[in-house]
């Protein structure tokens, strides 16, 4: 019994799917990567055009460099502590989410040679900067870190997210410096609170907020801006910092790359929890859909439709679409989206906990989101991360990372339709895309980025050692996966990172020439920017078929 046909016996839930993912190797041995498409449409994939990868597949590695297929070549723009602008603004550390913007974007252009780029800064790394700052780890404490004031200024100038104007020169990309779009959003920026939760007690009155935390994955928004998502925000009591109002943090953030004095807002319509990305689409009645997924074991994946209708003909217009609308999270076994609306739930309005109301008002609905999934009954899934939606069906993929507490290591992506095709509706069917694990050769699936093609390209998120599970796939890697074809669902692997590091951030220049990625955390860390890899880094990746 193959895959496909294994899946498709025991249907979707998620206990076939660890079996799937965690045992079917015994079951079938010759099996293809390809899944259960008996959902999808009513009509079967595989039948379209065959989509091959362009490039000879390389092999999992150990070696300590960005690998890439013969005829690619690489180059860094910027690494951690690289000055970015004349105020001595640098880019900032654990770089994640990339996200290319034309620079002739706001009038229609699709300039693929020029553009800025938004880069997320997801953590510090305190134990390096000890080490640049002459403080012995062995006698420091976190509960003292008010009395190194330029400690702690260095932690939260290494997150939040860089603006960086790029350009290709002689053939190889290269940061503008000193240029008036170069930025830095950080964590000591001041940033609006929009929304039902903004003011509110849930979030102790607050309006503007200090600095954004725990920047991961992430989107571009319809009328060309950033969004950036605020995942783990026990980072800053992880690391100490003082006066540290976790409300304030684990949301999604809009920033407007061309304009440097606009206002950095987080969204609390969106809801608050361990963002991973925000993937946006349309409903058929042009209202704004968010796809988000909640970056943990056993938590959910949700979406959010706006009020207000999108305007492409007035950008400005847009700016506060997302200010207003209603969350949904998704019950997989009903196959629908629950709305998390407070004025019409009877159970977020009845919830308990510890033998008292929980939830008074939608502003502590938004901002306690994983005890609102919970109340309503929620699917609890193994890490969803990374959510992009099809540029060509709408069908929507979603990125299960792993949940080892019952056994599945690898992973899996799903594969939902919405109801009638519309991004609004309140139904869907679901499939599983691949699953990870020895028969796909993938695993861990983390961030996603479509091509033209429908191609879906995905990263992996793991740690192997010589001795763990996760040692036969060595490195983590990058994997071309065509979607429709004769190799529907079977990874190609396209790049592998240096050792200890995840590749995170594809993203493709419009011409499909250029495919920038982020080398984040590398083992081999310096304290002097410029080193090969030696610090988190934003990539260019050309030649081959690129070309």
């Amino acid at each position: 019994m193959d895959r496909r046909k294994f899946l498709t016996y025991m249907g979707t839930g998620t206990a076939a799917i660890v079996a799937a993912s965690s045992g079917l190797g015994a079951l079938a041995p010759a099996a293809n990567a390809a899944t259960a498409n008996h959902l999808m449409d009513g009509q079967p994939k595989g039948k379209g055009k065959p989509l091959t990868a362009p490039f000879k597949p390389i092999e999992r590695s150990w070696e300590n460099d960005l690998l890439l297929p013969k005829g690619y070549h690489y180059n860094i723009i910027a690494s951690y502590g690289d000055v970015i602008n004349s105020r001595g603004e640098k880019f900032g550390d654990a770089a994640d989410l990339t996200v290319y913007f034309p620079i002739d974007s706001l009038e229609g252009g699709n300039n693929s040679e020029e553009g800025l780029i938004w880069v997320n800064h997801e953590f510090p790394e305190p134990e390096n900067y000890m080490n640049i700052l002459g403080i012995n780890p062995d006698t420091y404490k976190k509960e003292n870190l008010a009395q190194f004031p330029a400690f702690l200024k260095m932690q939260k100038e290494a997150v939040g997210g860089s603006v960086i104007h790029v350009k290709k020169e002689k053939g190889k990309w290269v940061l503008v410096k000193n240029d008036d779009y170069n930025r830095r959003v950080d964590g000591t920026t001041r940033i609006q609170l929009t929304g039902p939760a903004a003011g509110s007690s849930a979030v102790k009155g607050a309006k503007v907020v200090e600095g954004s935390l725990g920047n991961c994955s992430g989107g571009r928004t319809l009328w060309n801006t950033a969004l950036s998502c605020e995942e783990n925000t026990e980072y800053g009591d992880d690391y100490g910092w003082p006066n540290f109002t976790d409300e304030h943090y684990g949301w999604v953030m809009e920033v407007d790359p061309f304009n440097p004095k606009a206002p950095v807002r987080k969204h609390t319509a969106l809801g608050r929890f361990a963002h991973e990305n925000a993937a946006m689409g349309q409903t058929k009645d042009a209202r704004v859909v968010v796809y988000m997924g909640d970056d943990s074991r056993g938590e959910c994946f949700y979406k959010f439709v706006s009020k207000k209708k999108f305007n492409r003909n007035n950008r400005t217009a847009n700016f506060d679409i997302l200010e207003e609308g209603t969350l949904y999270v998704a019950n997989l076994g009903a196959q629908k989206w629950i709305a998390l609306d407070y004025e019409t739930n009877e159970k977020l309005q009845n919830y308990e906990k510890d033998g008292k109301k929980f939830f008074n008002s939608q502003a502590d609905v938004l901002t306690y989101t994983r005890e609102a999934a919970a109340a309503v009954g929620a699917t609890k899934l193994d890490r969803p991360e990374d959510v992009e939606i099809h540029p060509n069906d709408g069908s929507v993929f979603l990125a299960l990372t792993n949940n080892s507490n019952h056994g599945n290591f690898h992973g899996q992506i799903y594969r939902f339709v919405p109801g009638d095709g519309d991004h609004g509706s309140e139904t869907f069917t679901f499939e599983v895309f691949i699953a990870g694990g020895q028969q796909s050769g993938i695993t861990c699936p983390d961030n996603l980025h479509f091509d033209s093609k429908g191609n879906l390209w995905v990263v992996e998120d793991f740690g192997a050692t010589e001795d763990n599970v996760y040692a036969p796939y060595k490195n983590c890697g990058v994997f071309m996966v065509p979607t429709d074809g004769k190799n529907y669902g079977d990874p190609f692997q396209f790049a592998s990172g240096p050792k200890g590091c995840e590749v995170t951030g594809p993203w493709l220049t419009p011409d499909e020439r250029t495919l920038f990625v982020d080398v984040q955390h590398p083992e081999t860390w310096n304290p002097y920017p410029g080193k090969k890899f030696g610090r988190s880094c934003l990539v260019a990746i050309q030649g081959g078929a690129f070309k």
